[in-house]
């Protein structure tokens, strides 16, 4: 259930501002408009040196020097994605302690990835010690804004009695909202939490997890 969640000035510039002769046209632009400040082309630019795409050589310690000067100016979206870097040990020195840093400033900003990866890191005891409690909050957090493996994680832990008191209706209805929106392993998990469940609560849970789901296509409309 992983996911951990994706400047130097001058880069591929040589003497003078003049770019390599080899340097593909889509990638002069982003480096261009980067430069200049221009914040999503810092983000294109940082997204194909960690994909190797838009004429760009796979460059972990580019897309790293990138997503840190966008984050150290309050850029959510780099904050998660920087935070993915360290806690992979991709472009820079791993760092757990780093990754969770930056997952910290995009969490208390409402980003649901960040809020995840630090759900993950609290229920496993990466790089911090295991805090249940901590980790229910912040799947919670997550969950509430959509992340379908956060509320997966987040039944499971109402599943398990950790972070919370066990509450098997609780643990049904969000694995049943994860699974609802594809979630196989979702999916595969509720036979046995199905089970228990007296036929009240069942239907009560499903009909909160099918109001879930109409209420979010609603806002997607």
């Amino acid at each position: 259930m992983t996911v951990w969640r994706a400047s130097a000035v001058g880069l591929l510039l040589i003497a003078g501002g003049a770019f390599a002769a080899e340097t593909p046209a889509t990638l002069r632009d982003l480096i261009q408009r980067a430069e200049a400040g221009e914040r999503g082309a810092m983000h294109a630019l940082a997204e194909s040196y960690y994909a190797g795409s838009n004429g760009a050589e796979q460059d972990f310690a580019r897309a790293a020097q990138w997503y840190h000067r966008l984050a150290k100016n309050g850029d959510v979206r780099a904050q998660t994605s920087l935070g993915l870097m360290y806690a992979r040990g991709y472009g820079v020195n791993r760092s757990m302690a780093e990754a969770l840093r930056w997952w910290n400033f995009a969490a208390i900003q409402n980003d649901p990835g960040a809020q995840f990866n630090l759900g993950l890191a609290y229920s496993r005891g990466e790089g911090i010690p295991a805090d249940f409690e901590r980790a229910l909050r912040w799947y919670r957090e997550a969950a509430r804004r959509g992340h379908v493996q956060a509320q997966h994680n987040l039944g499971l832990l109402y599943a398990e009695g950790k972070g919370a008191p066990r509450d098997a209706q609780l643990a049904y209805y969000w694995v049943r909202v994860a699974a609802l929106q594809g979630d196989l392993a979702a999916e595969d998990a509720l036979p046995a939490l199905r089970r228990d469940l007296g036929d009240a609560q069942l239907r009560e849970a499903e009909a909160q997890a099918a109001d879930w789901m109409r209420r979010q296509r609603k806002l997607m409309q």
